[in-house]
């Protein structure tokens, strides 16, 4: 079986970017590059992790109209993603889009709720009723949109996993044992949600600002 470990590269400089890249590349699976890597480094940066030779997930998080979402999809082909984000709050017909737009080989997973909010986060912004809920209602309009899966906190991926067998499970979000949960509310450890179902398991800063980032890579990988 892979490696389910992505490791989440947010640094803002390439060539240190690459260097952490290289030492953890025999313990983790793929590389996470977020918005704060592709508005630092673009085309270039991609291009330049992927020459590493690990699957590529690009975590861009689209949500626009449905046209919109589409041709960026399309844009990215370039890119060969293993795995690429919309947000499912987007609606059903951009879903579907995104869908249709990506290339043959990239899995589209569907954002539900961010791991750094909690119940009170949605009520603020109207959606009542458990993180638990709002996430088996997005990840039910996700399948049912034909997307390959979502992106998940811990807490629920062995939930959504009961009613979705044959999904692609994506859990950010995730914290060792003795690690600091940061700006992160709702968290498990790698272990647990492997356990729960979890298909890729995204890892940054307990890896990224370790002292020695290939052991800290490699035993996360090693409780697994």
């Amino acid at each position: 079986m892979s490696n389910p470990i992505y490791l989440a590269l947010d640094v803002p400089q390439l060539e240190p970017a690459k260097a952490l890249v290289e030492k953890v590349k025999a313990h983790i699976g793929g590389v996470k590059l977020g918005l704060e890597f592709f508005c630092a480094h673009g085309a270039h940066g991609v291009h330049e992790i992927a020459h590493l030779g690990l699957p590529i997930f690009l975590d861009l998080k689209f949500h626009d109209i449905p046209n919109t979402v589409a041709a960026a999809m399309q844009a990215i082909h370039v890119y060969e993603p293993a795995i690429v984000t919309v947000h499912a709050s987007g609606g059903r017909a951009m879903l579907e889009d995104a869908k249709a737009a990506a290339a043959a080989g990239t899995k589209v997973v569907a954002v539900t709720m961010l791991t750094s909010l909690d119940a009170n986060d949605l009520t603020a912004t109207g959606v009542y009723g458990s993180a638990e809920t709002q996430v088996m209602r997005l990840a039910e309009l996700a399948h049912a949109a034909g997307l390959d899966g979502i992106v998940c906190s811990g807490q629920e991926v062995g939930m959504v996993r009961k009613a979705w067998k044959d999904g692609y499970f994506v859990v950010p979000g995730l914290r060792p044992s003795g690690s600091g949960t940061g700006d992160q509310k709702r968290t498990v450890t790698p272990r647990a949600a492997r356990d729960a179902g979890a298909s890729v398991l995204v890892i940054g800063r307990p890896i990224s600002r370790a002292e020695d980032p290939a052991a800290a890579a490699r035993a996360i990988e090693a409780t697994l």
